[in-house]
């Protein structure tokens, strides 16, 4: 991948993560690059091709961060999830970005929308997976419900300790 479109994906998930898949358009990360929308337009034909392109790069990222390692505890899988959703808030200062999106899941285009759901889909049977105990598909969907509210509390906040304190008790399942 070429710098220019690098350099316009970030701009764009940046904006996503701040105000969602309708919270930027072409003009303004261009802008933002130092180029026209018709140069940005020369990387991705489509709105949707871009973000898309986006919602794979951060799919991949995320799954290499919470990837298995030899010997894990149920509860090292789970802190490991944790560990990664609090990383959006220090490197991103924003939201999840699947989470951004699958707020507004309704309004994406139909190929976007698979995207996010796929993320979730992947999280949650990683982490039924892992985690073990009783009911573990039940309890990745909780673990998941409880990391994008985390999300959401320490935005309106604007503080990453109401994170931790909405996701404090992961560390006792």
């Amino acid at each position: 991948m070429r710098d220019t479109a690098r350099r316009l994906m970030d701009l764009a998930e940046a904006r996503m993560r701040e105000a969602g898949y309708h919270g930027f358009s072409f003009r303004d990360i261009g802008a933002e690059a130092g180029i026209t929308s018709a140069s940005v337009h020369h990387h991705f034909p489509t709105k949707a091709a871009m973000v898309a392109a986006i919602i794979q790069r951060h799919n991949a990222r995320f799954a290499a961060s919470v990837a298995p390692r030899p010997g894990e505890t149920g509860r090292e899988v789970i802190e490991a999830y944790r560990l990664a959703f609090r990383d959006a808030l220090h490197s991103t200062g924003g939201m999840c970005l699947a989470g951004m999106l699958g707020a507004e899941s309704g309004g994406l285009p139909p190929l976007l929308h698979e995207e996010v759901e796929q993320f979730f889909h992947d999280c949650i049977e990683d982490l039924a997976r892992r985690i073990g105990g009783v009911d573990p598909r039940n309890r990745a969907f909780a673990i998941m419900a409880l990391l994008e509210g985390g999300l959401i509390l320490a935005q309106v906040y604007k503080d990453v300790a109401a994170f931790d304190h909405a996701t404090a008790d992961l560390a006792s399942q």
